[in-house]
């Protein structure tokens, strides 16, 4: 009997262990946080400091707050980022705000496409992790390097709906505790009663 409720155990945590590491690797990122996805007072060194400040895995989403009409969002590739060059975007998103999923591991890099602004400082580089990379919370993603010549699709974005808000970011692991604590509740309670 005491090796069943051993068993029972194990399986429910090990359950709930599974739906830690999902609500875990899924933060969205507000691009700028309150600035928002604009021309930054600082130049590039803005958005630059702000990725510095967090780590991406897949799975995860950005969310570019920015006003349609006077801004937007394009992925591009590393040789585009560099000179702000628009010719060959991986994708573009000109309604805001835009929400881009993470769905692969490795270097991106966003610019407005808008007049001058990636010029002035209107890009962002990042690294993202693969979903089963452990960083320690509060640990800055890794530097951006060249990406591999290897040709990889686009992120996809994901739009909302003209005048329906997108909900506002999780990025707290309290959200995670909490979904956690009942099953693990849960799975003593089973142990001790079978």
């Amino acid at each position: 009997m005491t090796g069943s409720k051993s068993m029972i155990l194990l399986v429910v945590m090990f359950i709930a262990s599974f739906q830690l590491h999902g609500i875990m690797a899924q933060t969205r990122h507000v691009v700028g946080n309150a600035l928002g996805w604009t021309i930054p007072a600082g130049g590039a060194a803005t958005y630059t400091t702000w990725a510095s400040q967090q780590t991406f895995t897949v799975g995860d989403t950005l969310l570019f707050n920015f006003t349609t009409g006077l801004h937007n969002v394009a992925e591009v590739s590393q040789a585009a980022y560099g000179p702000c060059s628009s010719t060959n975007t991986l994708s573009l998103n000109p309604t805001g705000p835009a929400l881009v999923t993470l769905t692969r591991p490795g270097n991106h890099y966003y610019i407005c496409t808008v007049v001058s602004h990636c010029q002035i400082g209107q890009k962002l580089a990042i690294n993202v992790l693969s979903a089963t990379s452990t960083t320690p919370e509060g640990t800055p993603s890794l530097p951006v390097s060249p990406p591999s010549t290897i040709a990889t699709p686009p992120t996809p974005f994901v739009f909302s709906p003209a005048g329906s808000p997108i909900p506002p970011p999780t990025t707290s692991s309290s959200t995670s505790f909490t979904a956690v604590v009942p099953v693990t509740f849960l799975a003593v309670a089973l142990a001790f009663f079978y």
